[in-house]
C-alpha cells in the first residue's frame, strides 16, 4: 500500500492580496488612470527671529513655482504642466514615485509673521521660504533692572 502525504490546502484572504497589491503597485495602476497624489515633504523651523520652510521638489526649476500670500495663509503652488510624459525607446514606467507635476500646500500664518518680509531660495531640489517675525514677535533677551 502506498501512502501519500496530504497537504491542507492554505485559505487565500483576497484581502490580504488586495492589501499586498496596494503597497508593491503604484496609485495609477490601482485606479487605471493617471491619478496622482504628488504632495512634497516640508520641514519647518522656527528661529528666534524667524521660521524657515523648506520643500522637497526635486526636477522643477524656480519658474515652475507660484508662491503667493492671501490673507493669513502661504501658499505655494507648482503647475508644470509642460513635462512631457514621453520616455526613451517607447518604455514605460513601471513605478513613478518622484512625480511633482502639479501640487499646492498651504500653510496658515500666524500674526508674528510679517507678510511683507518674505524670501524664498530654490537650490539642490529644496525651495527654502524664509518667513521673518515681526519685531515684537522676536525674543529678546532678558533686561537686568537695576534696584534704586
Amino acid at each position: 500500500m502506498n501512502y501519500r502525504r496530504f497537504k491542507k490546502p492554505v485559505a487565500v484572504n483576497p484581502f490580504v492580496s488586495v492589501l499586498d497589491e496596494f503597497f508593491t503597485k503604484g496609485m495609477n495602476e490601482l485606479v487605471k488612470s493617471d491619478f496622482s497624489l504628488s504632495r512634497p515633504s516640508v520641514n519647518i523651523l522656527e528661529k528666534d527671529d524667524a521660521f524657515s520652510v523648506e520643500l522637497a521638489a526635486p526636477g522643477l526649476s524656480k519658474e515652475d513655482f507660484d508662491i503667493k500670500v492671501d490673507k493669513d495663509q502661504l501658499i505655494v503652488k507648482v503647475s508644470n504642466e509642460s513635462e512631457s510624459e514621453e520616455t526613451e525607446n517607447d518604455a514605460k514606467y513601471r513605478r513613478r514615485e518622484f512625480n511633482y507635476t502639479s501640487f499646492t500646500r498651504s500653510f496658515h500664518l500666524p500674526e508674528t509673521i510679517n507678510t511683507e518680509d518674505i524670501n524664498a531660495t530654490y537650490e539642490n531640489g529644496v525651495l527654502k521660504i524664509s518667513l521673518v517675525k515681526k519685531e515684537e514677535a522676536k525674543e529678546k533677551e532678558p533686561r537686568k533692572i537695576a534696584i534704586s
